[in-house]
């Protein structure tokens, strides 16, 4: 038996819909409208400090601008050209890359290492904890001070502890084939403290289970360590891998506190390079061609990274 509803019925529940749909439309407007107030001043600042910046280098780097002259001309891609056979540009290219190199993989290894020993229950946590991390506390320029110290030729600790090993003083930043190492080490040591922490909270995230399990089936605990606890720690390494390696890349603080460069532009960084073209030679045009290269570099290093590490994952 099959009933039909009344006259009108289609008409007396439909039509309070409509009003109810547009109260909800226009408090969706009303929200969206909340929301954008409160973004704008971060959209004005980032706009201002950020878009607005990098759109202007990018428009100077096509000109001859300069810091001597007020008169500034249309040269399209010269400077591009010109960096790309200027000796200086490659040469401090080089000296960033083995920089990179030198420091990238001891920053990785070393973190691990001493997240690994923190977190296998060594007595004092506090005290390990604290003097890993806290070198990282430290502004550059107490840091570059404190190296600049020991570095020292005649009083400087290192070339007393080798006297004292009946071994000859070693030029640390005066030795072109020491002085980038010699900055890698201070780098390492200052900056390692961050890399601990990534690796120590990874390892505090990890499932037990599995590291007891193979505990129990007789496991020894460098097999744990290898077969266990390093692959579950991938991703952390691939993000600790890269953040450094970007960090390496950009390189200047440092090396211009500690050397400026020398000895005879061993240690100086492509960005030293255009500081130097910048505000010493006073050609802002080039330098900020140079530095778009170098920006094009970093980007594609960065798309190589995610690209292998997708591909592990």
């Amino acid at each position: 038996m099959t009933t039909t509803a009344p006259l009108g019925t289609e008409e007396r529940t439909g039509s309070p819909a409509a009003p109810a749909d547009g109260r909800r439309t226009a408090l969706g407007r009303i929200r969206s409208g909340n929301g954008l107030v409160f973004v704008l001043p971060f959209l004005l600042v980032f706009g201002l400090f950020m878009v607005w910046p990098i759109v202007q280098g990018l428009w100077m780097s096509f000109t001859d601008s300069s810091l001597a002259l007020r008169d500034t001309n249309f040269v399209g891609f010269d400077n591009y050209t010109e960096a790309f056979g200027d000796a200086d540009v490659w040469s401090s290219l080089g000296n960033t890359v083995f920089f990179t190199v030198i420091s990238s993989v001891p920053l990785v290894l070393a973190a691990l290492a001493m997240a690994l020993l923190v977190h296998s229950g060594l007595a004092g946590q506090w005290a390990w904890r604290l003097s890993f991390f806290a070198p990282y506390l430290l502004p550059v320029t107490v840091v570059t001070m404190i190296w600049t110290w020991l570095y020292q030729p005649e009083l400087g600790m290192a070339n007393q502890l080798l006297d004292t090993l009946g071994m000859e003083p070693v030029g640390w930043l005066s030795d072109e084939s020491v002085a980038m190492w010699s900055v890698a080490a201070l780098t390492v040591w200052w900056t390692v403290g961050f890399n601990f922490l990534l690796y120590l909270a990874a390892l505090q995230s990890l499932p037990t289970t599995f590291d007891e399990a193979a505990a129990l089936d007789g496991a020894g605990a460098w097999r744990r360590l290898w077969s266990i606890t390093l692959p579950q720690l991938r991703r952390t390494t691939g993000l600790v891998a890269m953040l450094q390696v970007l960090a390496s890349l950009k390189v200047f603080d440092q090396i211009y506190i500690l050397t400026k460069g020398g000895p005879n532009g061993s240690t100086r960084p492509v960005l030293e390079y255009v500081y130097d073209i910048g505000f010493t030679g006073y050609r802002l045009g080039y330098a900020s061609a140079v530095s778009y290269l170098f920006f094009a570099l970093i980007v594609v290093v960065s798309l190589v990274q995610l690209r292998l590490f997708r591909r592990e994952d």
